[in-house]
C-alpha cells in the first residue's frame, strides 16, 4: 500500500498577479522551483494563508519573483496575499522513514530566503 506524504513546499510567498485570462497554472518563480524541486507542469496544491481558499493546479516557471495564479483559480487570489504551494509524492512503507520533504521559504520578492 502506496501513502500520500509531503514532498515539497513553498512557504509564505507572495502574490504578484493573477490572470484569469490565461489558460491555467500557477507560474513561479525559477529559483523556488529549483529550490523546492518541483517541475514544470508538475500538480500543486496552493494554500493561501489570507482568505483560506485551496486549489489544485500545476506549475510552471514563471519570471525572476514571480508567484501568478492563472485561469480560474485567479479568483480565489489577489495580489499581496501569501501562499503555500506544496506537492505530495506516494510512498511505499520501506520508505517512510528516510523520507524528507524539501521547505522553501519564500524570502522579499519571492526569491528562497
Amino acid at each position: 500500500m502506496l501513502r500520500s506524504f509531503l514532498r515539497a513546499k513553498i512557504h509564505l510567498a507572495t502574490i504578484t498577479g493573477a490572470d484569469p485570462d490565461y489558460e491555467g497554472s500557477i507560474a513561479i518563480c525559477p529559483a523556488l522551483l529549483e529550490r523546492a524541486g518541483i517541475a514544470p507542469n508538475e500538480q500543486v496544491d496552493v494554500y493561501n494563508r489570507d482568505n483560506g481558499e485551496r486549489l489544485t493546479t500545476y506549475a510552471i516557471a514563471g519570471e525572476p519573483g514571480e508567484i501568478c495564479l492563472n485561469g480560474a483559480a485567479a479568483l480565489k487570489c489577489r495580489p499581496g496575499q501569501r501562499v503555500i504551494i506544496a506537492c505530495y509524492c506516494l510512498l511505499a512503507p520501506d520508505e517512510v522513514a528516510s523520507h524528507a520533504p524539501r521547505v522553501v521559504l519564500a524570502g522579499p520578492d519571492n526569491r528562497p530566503g
